[in-house]
Formats: C-alpha cells, sequence, structure tokens
C-alpha cells in the first residue's frame, strides 16, 4: 500500500474526500431536520441556529446576533420577531445602556433547544453505535482533523455538567455584549 492510498484502496483524492464530506454532511443536515420535526410547526433550521446562539451567549445585541449568524441585521430581526411571537425569544433594556434591546430565550425557547439537541444527539449516537471500534476511532480522528483544517473549536464532552452541548455555535466566544 503506498503512502495515498487509503485502505480500502482508494487513492489520496481531494474529490472523492469531498463528495464523502458532501455526503455526510447530508446526512446530518437530515438529522438535524428530523430533530426539530417536533417543533417545526415553530422552528426552522435557521430559527434554531439563532435560539442556539442565544442559547450559548446569553443575552445579546441583534447586531452581534446578525454577525454570528452572517446574515444581514434585517434578517435576524425578522427571525427575532418570529420566535418572540412563538414565545421563545424576548427583548429587554440593556442594563448597561437603556438605548440598546438585548435579545434573550425564554424558558420555553431553553427547553426547545435543549429537546432538539438531545434528539439530535440520540439520533447521532444510534449511527454512530452501528460502527466497529476501529471505524469509530477512524471517524474521530479524520472529523477532527477536518474541523481543525476549517478551524471549529472541539464541541464540549457530553460529561460535562449541566445540558447537552449544543451543536451550533456552541463554542462561540461568550461575550458580554448586555
Amino acid at each position: 500500500m503506498t503512502e495515498h492510498e487509503s485502505p480500502a484502496g482508494a487513492t489520496d483524492d481531494v474529490e472523492a474526500v469531498t463528495r464523502e464530506v458532501l455526503t455526510a454532511s447530508r446526512l446530518l443536515v437530515a438529522v438535524s431536520a428530523r430533530s426539530l420535526a417536533a417543533v417545526e410547526e415553530r422552528v426552522t433550521l435557521p430559527q434554531f441556529r439563532m435560539l442556539v446562539v442565544l442559547a450559548t451567549r446569553g443575552s445579546t445585541k441583534l447586531v452581534t446576533l446578525a454577525e454570528q449568524l452572517q446574515v444581514a441585521p434585517s434578517t435576524a430581526m425578522r427571525m427575532v420577531d418570529r420566535l418572540i411571537a412563538a414565545g421563545l425569544a424576548a427583548r429587554r433594556h440593556n442594563p448597561d445602556n437603556r438605548r440598546e434591546t438585548v435579545l434573550h430565550l425564554t424558558d420555553e425557547g431553553s427547553r426547545t433547544v435543549e429537546h432538539v439537541t438531545a434528539r439530535r444527539r440520540s439520533e447521532i449516537a444510534r449511527i454512530v453505535e452501528m460502527l466497529t471500534p476501529a471505524q469509530r476511532l477512524a471517524l474521530i480522528e479524520a472529523l477532527a482533523a477536518f474541523n481543525h483544517a476549517g478551524a471549529e473549536p472541539p464541541a464540549p464532552a457530553s460529561d460535562v455538567a449541566g445540558p447537552p452541548p449544543l451543536g451550533w455555535a456552541a463554542d462561540l466566544p461568550a461575550a458580554h455584549d448586555a
């Protein structure tokens, strides 16, 4: 076996790796969509991303939220308005600057994030359990390298006290924009 061949005999082909990562991303998006099924009448996938950012960062200014989601502030405002109407987020005056408002999750919003995340984690765990121990190790190594190359910080371990790791935006630097 040469240095650039995998155990299955495939060569080190960027196109082949890209194709497999795209396939895996479709699987993960499908898992995410299924995890939202119980709340899909109230929350879309982009809105859930916003809820995760709010769950991770706490009270956040709209402009900061828009930056984190890489959307225009007007788009973020429309999303926030829908989440507020659904009872999942709320606005309040910034205690440090009364001219500003900050956004935060309601208790129902926090429960929604925890519920959807637990469903996603469970389904991913079910898929991972189908792999052999050697395949799991290879997957850990490959995903760790991929995440590192993409500059994505690692998610917290599941045995950490508190709610389950969130996924999207869970490791954004904590900001006290409030």
